[in-house]
């Protein structure tokens, strides 16, 4: 019996039972595009969080005050924590230690950035509470990826000037002004009024957890401390390294410097520097292990497929044993009952298992909680493989018990 009749023999097994074939289909596909689907979903929560952490800023780098008193940071910048040496005296960080970061050979611009924790704005009757109002320098645009869209940034001039103009976020200008040109306009934040100059080009992500990174104002820095902050220390200083490739280089740099002004002497720290690249890294690896998991449990349901495969099988073969005796006493050999039962289980499994990447691939081009699934091609071949791989294994048993059948027993059988 060649490949063709054992084909076609196990096309007309499975055809003489439709429903229970195809319920056993259905399992395999449920299995097969479970895991094409959610190793998509994981790929694209992966590719989701490495652009929002891109957004930040490629190649800079974020100076802030250590709320510890023990420095150290993401990425290995200011000192190690856990230290037993002397605690000196916190120093803020201030404008002059700004000044000073864009000695660095390694550093392009070092911003200094105050945060106004209260900032609600009015105009004509309409008002919004802005979730990030921030005073810096010209310079901060870069390293923060805002991209001014309409209009203009401010300049130096403005904040030498401490002229009070802003540039505003998207959800700002939605919430503010509806439909309305805002650029010239004048907003009246917390009893002063800002001129709008510029509309910053819509971020598509949240930067910091769950908080808009469309609602924002951006204004000189010293406009913000005569009005809505105090004069002072800073919130923190960002800074931008010349290339990204400098980014360590940089960090190391701003470590040493800021060290000598604030008298660092032991191993603690009155500040950390945080570094996005590291971040990047470190998200990337958390979210490999997120994929791995995620194809992993949906494995389980591929899995349980197969062990329905071999259920199926097995009463496919007492329901058939006489009929096995029947070929079996006419010369049919062991090997054709085998194969036929083998390609029973793989037919099952194959279509199901395409069926399945067909399910896999649709549902990956709908949004699934706020994330776009990326299809992983790698994922829809070893998917599919392990289906036929299944049939292969899950049928074996089935069909090399019915192969081992001794013809008198299987004719006598009811």
């Amino acid at each position: 019996m060649n490949l063709w009749e054992i084909l076609r023999f196990a096309l007309r097994g499975l055809s003489a039972n439709k429903l229970r074939s195809g319920l056993t289909t259905l399992g395999i596909l449920i299995g097969v595009g479970a895991v094409i689907l959610l190793v998509a979903v994981g790929n694209g929560s992966s590719i989701k969080v490495k652009n929002s952490i891109t957004r930040l800023g490629a190649g800079s780098l974020t100076v802030s005050t250590s709320t510890t008193g023990r420095g150290g940071g993401f990425g290995g910048g200011g000192q190690q924590q856990g230290s037993t040496g002397p605690r000196t005296q916190a120093k803020k960080l201030t404008l002059d230690d700004a000044r000073a970061l864009t000695e660095s050979p390694s550093v392009e611009s070092a911003s200094p950035v105050v945060n106004a924790s209260s900032a609600t704005a009015t105009y004509a009757g309409t008002s919004h509470s802005i979730s990030q109002f921030v005073g810096t320098a010209p310079t901060y645009f870069k390293p923060a990826n805002k991209v001014v869209e309409r209009g203009a940034s401010f300049t130096g001039a403005d904040v030498t000037a401490g002229n009070k103009v802003v540039v505003i976020g998207r959800t700002v200008v939605t919430d503010l002004f509806g439909t309305v040109d805002p650029l010239g306009k004048k907003i009246n934040v917390n009893g002063t009024y800002f001129t709008v100059v510029g509309v910053l080009a819509a971020s598509g992500s949240s930067s910091t957890g769950f908080q808009d990174a469309d609602d924002v104002a951006i204004a000189p820095i010293s406009a913000v401390q005569g009005t809505l902050t105090s004069y002072g220390s800073l919130s923190q200083i960002v800074v931008q390294a010349k290339t990204p490739e400098k980014v360590d280089a940089a960090q190391a740099e701003v470590t040493e410097i800021l060290n000598q002004r604030h008298e660092i002497t032991g191993t603690t720290s009155d500040f950390q520097v945080f570094n996005q690249a590291s971040l990047q890294s470190a998200v990337e690896d958390s979210s490999k292990t997120f994929t791995v998991l995620l194809g992993a449990v949906a494995a389980i349901s591929l899995l349980v497929g197969g062990i329905g495969v071999t259920n199926i099988m097995l009463v496919t073969v007492t329901e058939r044993t006489r009929e096995i005796g029947i070929r079996k006493a006419i010369g049919a050999p062991k090997g054709a009952i085998l194969g036929q039962f083998i390609a029973e289980a793989t037919v099952l499994s194959l279509v199901g298992g395409v069926l399945g990447v067909a399910a896999g691939v649709i549902g990956s081009q709908f949004t699934i909680v706020g994330v776009e699934p990326v299809i992983v091609p790698s994922s829809i071949a070893l998917a599919l493989g392990v289906s036929v791989v299944i049939g292969l294994f899950f049928g074996s048993y089935p069909a090399n018990r019915a192969a081992n059948l001794r013809p008198i027993e299987a004719l006598r059988h009811e």
